[in-house]
């Protein structure tokens, strides 16, 4: 007996590209940030003796490297805006901060496009005091250790909106011990990942081509038109004495699609009830008919645990069909295979996000042509 696989993609509105895109982002980057920038102690300097205002604009420009999705290395130039103060001479003092940065920075997606961000470098700054009216001018530089904290939107696939905060230590002018800083900076930064997502070439449907025969057997079956009790029968169709098509009960397994779930997640999103509505009602009108849920997990973390995880994925679609669908259990089998049949291979976050999912596989006898 031959056997033929029915696909039926059962996925949300929400996801439209899960079973369609191919994933071509590359791991680099790119963004300028603008943002305000507050020197301390803004009036504790040595050499101070009446206060003034910082001139708070920043802005920074760089590009970074992703070792995955999680994880990657930035490069950048920064200015760190100026101060002024009068000095104990009657002197006005305007110092600033600028210079090349190199850091590694964290990320954590959550709530669909919104990401967390941690960072951590040194800046190579060059500290220069511009004196009464830039008349007189001294400068030192050295290496300033900062740490930072973000939060930001993903509008494409390729442009993100971040929010960030900035604490640099340590910007000392140490030729004269005149200057000894830290810096509290808030600002906007946008970056473009280079690549794009594509969709897969879908296959083209070929129409099977009807071949007539002769006039004495115009279905091509083997049994002359008088004989037909069956005319136009399929030509690839085993038929009886009478012409006429000869069937048998034939066990099918059907693919009726999937589900997917948050990051380190079991808990069935509340969109993707109605993809599940569907399997239910398939399998109450055809209730000769058994499915195996099967869960799965991205490749992130310890196996042992992404195993348990997709066996937990599997086991909360199982109980809401029973629970919430009313399907016999006896008809339900639920099995996790951990990060060991990924959809879409790959250390990316749109891998990740497909490899977070369930698959229903249903099994059942139909009537079947016995084909020649």
């Amino acid at each position: 007996m031959m056997k033929n696989i029915l696909k039926v993609v059962l996925l949300t509105s929400m996801l439209p590209f899960a079973a369609s895109a191919a994933e071509e982002l590359t791991p680099w980057y790119v963004g300028g940030g603008l943002g305000v920038n507050n020197y301390e102690p803004n009036c504790d300097q040595k050499t101070m003796k009446v206060c003034g205002e910082d001139d708070p604009y920043a802005w920074d420009v760089f590009g970074g490297y992703l070792f995955n999705d999680y994880f990657g290395v930035e490069l950048g130039y920064r200015d760190l805006g100026r101060a002024e103060w009068t000095d104990y001479s009657n002197k006005l003092n305007d110092v600033g901060a600028r210079g090349m940065s190199l850091g590694l920075v964290a990320f954590y997606p959550f709530a669909n496009k919104w990401s967390l961000s941690a960072e951590a470098g040194a800046m190579n700054y060059l500290i220069s005091n511009k004196k009464q009216w830039d008349t007189e001018y001294y400068s030192d530089n050295g290496i300033a250790p900062y740490i930072g904290a973000g939060i930001g939107y993903n509008f494409t696939d390729n442009l993100k909106l971040a929010a960030k905060y900035r604490r640099y230590e340590n910007l000392d002018e140490e030729k004269w011990n005149t200057l000894s800083m830290e810096s509290n900076y808030w600002g906007l930064e946008l970056s473009y990942r280079f690549g794009s997502v594509k969709a897969a070439p879908v296959a083209a449907v070929v129409a099977p081509v009807v071949v007539v025969a002769a006039d004495a057997d115009s279905d091509s079956d083997g049994v002359v038109d008088r004989l037909d009790k069956c005319p136009n029968t399929p030509s690839n169709h085993k038929v009886d004495a009478t012409g006429c098509t000869v069937y048998e009960l034939a066990t099918t397994k059907h693919d009726l699609g999937g589900i997917l779930f948050a990051n380190d997640s079991a808990v069935i999103n509340q969109a993707s009830f109605s993809d599940l509505e569907k399997l239910a009602n398939y399998m109450k009108k055809n209730p000769e008919h058994t499915v195996i849920v099967e869960g799965h997990a991205s490749n992130v973390g310890k196996p042992a645990y992404n195993m348990a995880l997709s066996d937990r994925r599997a086991s909360s679609v199982a109980n809401a069909l029973t629970s919430k669908y009313g399907i016999s259990a006896n008809r339900i089998k639920s099995m996790g295979y951990g990060v060991t049949k990924p959809v879409v291979e790959g250390n990316t976050a749109e891998a990740h996000r497909r490899n977070r999912r369930i698959e229903a596989i249903v099994t059942g006898t139909e009537k079947r042509a016995v084909l020649k």
